[in-house]
C-alpha cells in the first residue's frame, strides 16, 4: 500500500501577519484545495493531512466541497516540519510500504512527477524531486559579499514530494530525533543512516507558494494546466 502525508501544518509567516497562506484562493479555489486534488488523483491508497490544532473543521469543510475518491483522514502537526512529518509517519495504516511527503503549499505538482517520484523510491528506497540549477550559483559567507563560486552542474534544487519506504524514513527521523537536530528536509535525514537518495527530474514548474509575489505565477500555472480531474475507476491505476 501507499500514502500520501500532506504536511499543511505551517503557519506561512512569510506570507505576512494574519494570513494562511493554504486558504489563499487561487485559480478559484483554496491553495490546499489544488494540492489536495493532485494527491487524491495520483493513486494512492489513502491521504493523510497534517494540520495544526484548531484548523480541523476548516479542512472537513473544504473536504465537502472536492468530491474526493481516497480515502483521508486528518492527523494533528507538531512544531517543526519534521515533527509534523513524524506524526503522519505514526499514523499511516499498518502494511503501508510506501509513502509520498508533500508540502500543502505546492499545488503545482503533476501527476506524472507524483506518480515517477513513488516508483523511484519503491526501487530505491528514496527519492526527491529536485530541479537542476540553471542559474550561476555563488556562495556568501556573510550573507553580504561572494566568497565562492559553485559549479552549478552539480546543484539540484529539491522540492517535493519526497517519497520513501516507510522503514527508510521512519529509521532516518529516528535518528534525527536521536541526535536532537533539525532538518527541513525529509531527505536531509537519510544522509544520517547513509542512505542514497534518487534524483527524480522535475521537467514542468512545481513552486511553493511562500510570498505573495509567488500567487501570480501560481495562478498562471493553475490556470493553464488544472490536471485536477478524477482517476480512472478500478484499482490499476494504483501506484
Amino acid at each position: 500500500m501507499t500514502a500520501a502525508i500532506i504536511v499543511a501544518a505551517g503557519r506561512g509567516t512569510r506570507m505576512g501577519p494574519g494570513v494562511d497562506k493554504l486558504f489563499l484562493e487561487v485559480a478559484g479555489a483554496p491553495v490546499i484545495a489544488h494540492t489536495w486534488r493532485r494527491f487524491d488523483a495520483a493513486g494512492f491508497d489513502e491521504v493523510l493531512l497534517v494540520v495544526r490544532e484548531g484548523m480541523e473543521p476548516a479542512f472537513k469543510e473544504l473536504a465537502g466541497t472536492l468530491s474526493l475518491q481516497t480515502p483521508w483522514r486528518l492527523v494533528g502537526g507538531g512544531d517543526e516540519r519534521q515533527d509534523s512529518v513524524w506524526q503522519g509517519l505514526s499514523a499511516v495504516r499498518r502494511g503501508t510500504h510506501c509513502v509520498a511527503i508533500h508540502d500543502g503549499a505546492r499545488p503545482c505538482t503533476s501527476l506524472a512527477l507524483i506518480r515517477r517520484a513513488v516508483a523511484s523510491a519503491q526501487v530505491a528506497g528514496a527519492s526527491v524531486t529536485a530541479h537542476p540549477a540553471v542559474d550561476t550559483v555563488k556562495e556568501s559567507d556573510n550573507g553580504r559579499s561572494i566568497s565562492r563560486h559553485l559549479d552549478r552542474t552539480k546543484i539540484w534544487l529539491v522540492q517535493t514530494p519526497q517519497c520513501f519506504q516507510v522503514e527508510i524514513i521512519r529509521r532516518a527521523l529516528e535518528e534525527v530525533r536521536r541526535r536532537g537536530l533539525q532538518v527541513t528536509d525529509d531527505t536531509a535525514a537519510c544522509e544520517y543512516i547513509g542512505q542514497p537518495v534518487e534524483l527524480v527530474a522535475s521537467n514542468e514548474p512545481n513552486p511553493k507558494v511562500t510570498c505573495p509575489g509567488d500567487i501570480p505565477w501560481i495562478e498562471y500555472l493553475l490556470r493553464r494546466n488544472p490536471e485536477n480531474g478524477q482517476r480512472a475507476n478500478g484499482r490499476d491505476d494504483r501506484i
